[in-house]
């Protein structure tokens, strides 16, 4: 393989391969496309599985012998549902990964610090099981995802809309979390 450049294209971060004499593809020097989408969504996935750790133990003995409000879903609901979210999660911040615009590392801290206090709520809710600190702590978690959508919209519109059913879902889950803490004082 040769490296094959147009006059335009000298300088520039990528390079033309020739493989065969009528076939030619491009190569990006900066990285593979899809390696901010792997890393977001591996940490959002990651952040999912240290937070089902505290969770999974107490489903069975302590958040089993809790009062639940009546628009408690089954358990088996809430798996399938942040697997869905912690992906949407992670493309969003891919997206914005991806931005050619200046900044981005600022908005992508704030993603991460976002998975590290989504991973708390576990913590405090089943680990602990202190519902009204957890109350607080998922109060912070909603404003971090809506700072995190108004951040991301600079970005990628996209990025932004991928986050609305997690804002939503969140909105549910405190709404369960300050049933809990009124039904079991």
């Amino acid at each position: 393989m040769r490296p094959v450049y147009r006059a335009s294209e000298r300088g520039k971060s990528a390079e033309r391969y020739q493989m065969l004499p009528s076939m030619a593809y491009t190569v990006s020097m900066k990285s593979a496309s899809w390696l901010p989408f792997a890393v977001c969504i591996a940490a959002s996935l990651t952040a999912g599985i240290f937070g089902s750790v505290f969770t999974i133990f107490n489903i069975e003995t302590w958040y089993a012998t809790l009062v639940q409000p009546s628009w408690t879903p089954p358990n088996w609901v809430f798996a399938p549902i942040w697997n869905v979210l912690y992906v949407l999660m992670g493309v969003s911040a891919g997206l914005v990964w991806k931005s050619e615009r200046a900044g981005k590392w600022w908005v992508l801290g704030l993603f991460f610090f976002h998975l590290l206090v989504n991973s708390a709520w576990s913590i405090v809710f089943f680990g602990l099981h202190d519902t009204f600190s957890a109350l607080l702590v998922i109060k912070a978690l909603w404003l971090l995802i809506a700072a995190m959508m108004i951040a991301f919209w600079r970005y990628s519109h996209l990025a932004t809309y991928l986050l609305i059913p997690y804002l939503l879902w969140v909105s549910y889950a405190a709404s369960l979390n300050l049933g809990i803490m009124l039904l079991n004082p």
